[in-house]
């Protein structure tokens, strides 16, 4: 390999000048944190309870470590990585819409991970702080390339927040019927799997990605949790039968927790090539390689219940701004998130009577 063909392979240092601001952004964040609004507003007038505007169901709550591997490549060893160290982290499953479904309406699946105790310097609103949150989906890529599609399809999401359940559970089910001809031909598509048309697989079977970029020290990544005990790894497609189950999904991830331990690596993906790994459109996949830096370990445990649920679901935020600044968020999608997620998470507290507060340490955790 000669010199070029290396450096084309080097990963790209960070420059402010790679984010470039959307015309009309600050509307877009308006827009979107009125939909977020609207959304949480109807469904805690349909149930009494505010709950997130996206990704309002959890399906797990699992307390764990994020053990970082010793012996990291230089480019590798960045921000939480730069040594081994093992942290305490809260996981929570969810999957995307911000009603509280029937898992028969099969949408997309989340996984957040809180890191708690990471040391290093924050940004000016979470001075004192000292988590490290990771947000992810199980897909490599975001559903708009700009903020602006983005306020549109949660626009959509927003007006139909409580319509018709059993409307959608068919409309899903046809979306599915749909997905599986499109992936046989060696096709997925994004906004069918968003309507509803998500397989009726395992969720601790899937491979979660930021999908969005984030800062890796001097570098730019994106980050993927992916499963390897083999217990867990056995679960990839596994289908899972959801008829009659309303809550189907969080009763298989509570029988596989009460009987083994979950593992997954945790992965980064370098920034090598602005051009084909761009900063401000995060439907477009990276092609550099995925390398594992961290291993993310449950132990057997309750999988859920709700007392863990009125602890996370009510009690904790997850929003990839709760950072240190090696690992701040980029790009237009990340910029727009870091207003709208507060504001619903101070919707939630208002209406919820409660205080959020970033965890300092997990020894109030109790098994429920």
């Amino acid at each position: 390999m000669n010199f070029s063909t290396r450096h084309l392979h080097q990963p790209l240092p960070y420059d402010p000048a790679y984010e470039v601001e959307e015309e009309g952004e600050a509307h877009t964040i308006a827009g979107l944190t009125d939909a977020m609004r609207d959304i949480a507003a109807t469904v805690d007038r349909d149930t009494g309870h505010a709950h997130r505007g996206v990704h309002a169901k959890s399906h797990g709550i699992l307390r764990g470590t994020l053990q970082v591997l010793a012996n990291l490549p230089p480019d590798y060893a960045q921000g939480m990585f730069a040594v081994a160290a093992s942290y305490p982290v809260v996981l929570r499953l969810s999957t995307s819409p911000g009603d509280l479904l029937d898992d028969k309406v099969s949408t997309p699946r989340g996984m957040a991970i809180k890191a708690i105790g990471v040391p290093g310097a924050r940004l000016a609103d979470g001075e004192g702080d000292v988590t490290q949150d990771f947000v992810m989906v199980n897909s490599p890529t975001f559903v708009a390339p700009t903020a602006r599609q983005f306020l549109s399809s949660v626009k959509l999401l927003a007006a139909t927040t409580d319509k018709a359940p059993g409307l959608k559970q068919a409309l899903s089910a046809a979306l599915r019927g749909t997905e599986k001809v499109l992936e046989k031909a060696g096709i997925e598509s994004g906004a069918l799997k968003g309507l509803g048309g998500e397989p009726e697989t395992h969720i601790l079977g899937e491979t979660f990605y930021t999908v969005t970029p984030i800062l890796y020290g001097r570098y730019m990544a994106k980050l993927s949790l992916a499963p390897c005990s083999p217990e867990l790894v056995a679960l990839h497609g596994q289908p899972v039968a959801l008829e009659h189950k309303p809550n189907g999904l969080r009763g298989t991830v509570v029988d596989f927790m009460t009987r083994h331990q979950a593992e997954w690596e945790l992965r980064v993906q370098l920034c090598t090539d602005l051009h084909a790994m761009p900063i401000e459109d995060a439907t477009v996949a990276w092609s550099s390689p995925w390398v594992t830096v961290a291993r993310v370990v449950a132990p057997v445990q309750a999988g859920w219940t709700h007392g863990l649920s009125q602890l996370v679901d009510d009690g904790m935020q997850f929003n990839p701004w709760h950072c240190i600044a090696a690992h701040r968020p980029l790009g237009a999608i990340n910029r727009v998130r870091r207003a709208v997620y507060a504001a619903s998470a101070r919707f939630r507290a208002e209406r919820n009577g409660i205080a959020l507060a970033e965890p300092r340490n997990l020894d109030h955790w109790r098994e429920h």
